[in-house]
């Protein structure tokens, strides 16, 4: 396991005593978001736990919704081999082998991702375990990565994983996880293979080291792309409960930067290949008490909503580490979802008996009542810090919320608003965890459009439909843009299946926040749409509507970035010329188009996220207000003579996802972006 650098100021939660006004929650049913797997739930499995195949385990693990479980076990996996079931330097608990692993998944009712060991083992030792499993034994295991955290081996200094290889680079890496991939698929040509990437904005993102082409997503991505299937990252967000609480919010931006990758350097029809986030935990206090709950629901939500196909807890059982007290619950600084019972060395403190659920089984039993396979995700927001919320869509017509208080001491009055959904007048099902309850209470109460959360809670509504929804059309397919300029883009979708009458049109609708706003209809299956902002980030949904008014769930959703001018009297190239994880130096370069020189200029951008600032500078007057930078001249670069450039540089900062800004202005015209 790595930590991640990244580090967010989390939202200070209010004073004790301090007043809590309303919360609006808005979920907007016309958003719709990925569209949740049959493999979301994940955990993982490790060869040195002793309790991993036992009765009380695997039902546990089966009544909490486990949809996949991973073996052998993070960093263990690049030292163990499988034929003889030992990892040298490592320790094997009895009773952990791969058919009892097999066994134990079945009794589940959760597919295996299988890590083939990179570290010390060979393609061919891998394409074996393949045969054994598919071939010999029938287990149909479909999911394979190769390696676990790669770039962790020494290559950017830290070394932690095992590496046999006489070179350590992503570039060698990549090459033999192309071997790896037709090795194995020569055995099963119908599982898929996986690649490890390391998550944006965590390290060693954005490094480079050596004669690589690039950083290790680049590189890997550059020759193992046209290859693998799936790409698979860690994401730890480090720091206290109050710190890591709030980097949920990173997701969204991190998996954007991450599909982006994707489809720059993997090569043609990036667009297969899936994302795993196969370990992820809290990683400071909170590691068994409720921020890890909370955590959990949240992270896992926001992951499988952007599109990660499996989401994996770090770990089932990890055992005992710095124990503290959380929001007046012991916390036994344990990474697993399920005490260890093992106890401090000292003997001073030990975990309650083995198997006894920690808060974060109970997050992700809450996950499971949450959101099922099959649901689609739809876009839910809240105009407080401290509640974030998720909702989902369901086959039958209802609608789920979750709502996660991250606050440790005060409750908060919650209303909801609904659009594109009537909910019942009836009472909607409830399901709550609080601080410190050792389950997940259950009732049918309140209303659905306002609820009291309690602090340091989750809750889940059910919603029912007010009315039934009977010959609604189905929804259009997915929608693909071409030809994206700065101001427009034409959107085009398969045609949707009608339902009781006739199809009429088909609505085009921006997600705008946790609202939509419409952008226009067509009766066809494409539609332009204008003026757009240039350099932004879209995501749109279509929706069908019949010539009685019904109206069909939201397509699967489009998300696309606008360009800038292809001809501008200006160009602005950003680059990025050295990184070490959390800041970089940017070089910019303004060039005048024109014929007629610039005398005394103003560069303005404004950044897309708000954990990213401007430094220190050199060759400008540099200045940031909120997201908004502007950049004037000074006595030596005021002048750009017709047809020159100017360069100037400064220290970028970060403590997320870096997402490059790509709209500039010089003088209040928009440049082309280089």
């Amino acid at each position: 396991m790595v930590l991640g650098t990244s580090v967010l100021t989390g939202a200070a939660a209010p004073s004790a005593g301090a007043a809590n006004a309303p919360v609006t929650v808005t979920v907007n049913a016309r958003a719709g978001l990925a569209t949740m797997p049959e493999t979301g739930l994940g955990v993982n499995h490790a060869i040195w736990d002793q309790h991993l195949a036992i009765p009380e385990t695997t039902d546990l693990l089966k009544t909490a919704g486990v949809q996949m479980v991973r073996y052998p076990g993070g960093s263990y996996a690049d030292i163990y081999h499988w034929r003889d079931h030992t990892a040298p330097g490592g320790y094997v608990a009895p009773g952990t082998d791969f058919d009892t692993f097999m066994a134990a998944a079945r009794e589940v009712g959760a597919q295996p991702m299988i890590i083939a060991n990179y570290g010390t083992g060979t393609p061919a030792e891998a394409a074996d375990w393949v045969r054994y499993a598919n071939v010999t034994k029938g287990y149909g295991a479909r999911y394979w990565t190769v390696g676990n955290e790669n770039y962790g081996n020494g290559l950017y200094g830290a070394a932690w994983e095992a590496d046999h290889h006489p070179d350590k680079s992503a570039t060698y890496y990549a090459n033999l996880v192309v071997d790896y991939a037709e090795a194995m698929k020569a055995v099963d040509p119908t599982i898929k293979v996986g690649a490890v990437l390391t998550m944006p904005g965590n390290w060693p993102d954005g490094l480079t080291a050596g004669n690589d082409p690039g950083p290790w997503n680049q590189a890997v991505l550059s020759i193992a792309g046209p290859k693998i299937d799936f790409v698979d990252v860690h994401w730890y967000p480090g720091g206290n409960a109050a710190e890591s609480l709030p980097r949920t919010g990173h997701i969204a931006d991190a998996v954007h930067l991450l599909r982006q990758q994707i489809d720059r350097y993997a090569g043609p029809d990036a667009g297969r290949i899936g994302i795993s986030l196969t370990e992820v935990n809290v990683t400071a206090d909170g590691m068994t008490s409720q921020p890890a709950a909370l955590f959990l629901a949240d992270a896992y939500s926001g992951l499988l909503a952007n599109g990660v196909f499996t989401v994996h807890w770090w770990n089932v059982h990890n055992g005992i580490g710095r124990v503290t007290t959380v929001a007046g619950q012991t916390d036994y600084g344990d990474f697993g979802l399920l005490s260890s019972g093992n106890c401090t060395a000292d003997g001073a403190v030990c975990e309650p008996p083995v198997n006894t659920p920690f808060a974060a089984y109970h997050g992700l039993s809450m996950m499971s009542r949450f959101a099922r396979t099959g649901d689609q995700f739809l876009r839910a927001g809240s105009d407080q810090p401290m509640v974030t919320a998720h909702a989902v869509r369901r086959g039958n017509g209802e609608v789920a919320v979750l709502l996660v208080n991250k606050d440790p001491e005060h409750e908060y009055p919650v209303t909801i608003d609904y659009a594109g959904f009537t909910p019942s007048s009836g009472a909607p099902t409830v399901h709550t965890h609080t601080n410190g309850a050792t389950a997940i209470a259950t009732s049918q109460n309140g209303s659905a459009t306002s609820r009291t959360l309690p602090p340091y809670s989750l809750t889940t509504l059910v919603v029912r439909p007010a009315n039934a929804s009977t010959g609604v059309p189905g929804a259009p397919g997915q929608p693909t843009a071409r030809q994206v300029t700065d101001r427009g883009a034409t959107i085009s979708w398969p045609a949707a299946t009608p339902g009781a009458s006739p199809i009429a049109k088909y609505e085009i609708h921006r997600q705008f926040g946790a609202v939509s706003e419409q952008l226009g209809e067509t009766s066809g299956t494409s539609f332009t749409v204008g003026n757009l902002n240039p350099g932004s980030r879209y995501t749109i949904n279509v929706l069908t509507r019949d010539t009685a008014g019904r109206v069909s769930w939201a397509s699967p959703p489009l998300t696309f970035t606008t360009g800038s001018p292809a001809n501008s009297a200006c160009s602005v190239r950003f680059t990025n010329t050295t990184d070490w994880g959390n800041g970089y130096v940017a070089s910019v370069d303004i060039a005048n188009n024109t014929e007629q020189p610039i005398d005394g200029w103003t560069l303005t951008w404004t950044w897309p996220t708000s954990w990213q600032r401007v430094g220190s500078g050199w060759n400008a007057n540099w200045a940031q207000t909120g997201a908004d930078v502007r950049v004037t001249s000074t006595d030596d670069t005021r002048r750009i003579a017709a047809g020159g450039s100017v360069n100037v540089g400064f220290v970028g900062e970060y403590s997320g996802p870096n997402v490059v800004p790509t709209a500039f202005r010089l003088n209040g015209t928009l440049c082309t972006a280089r």
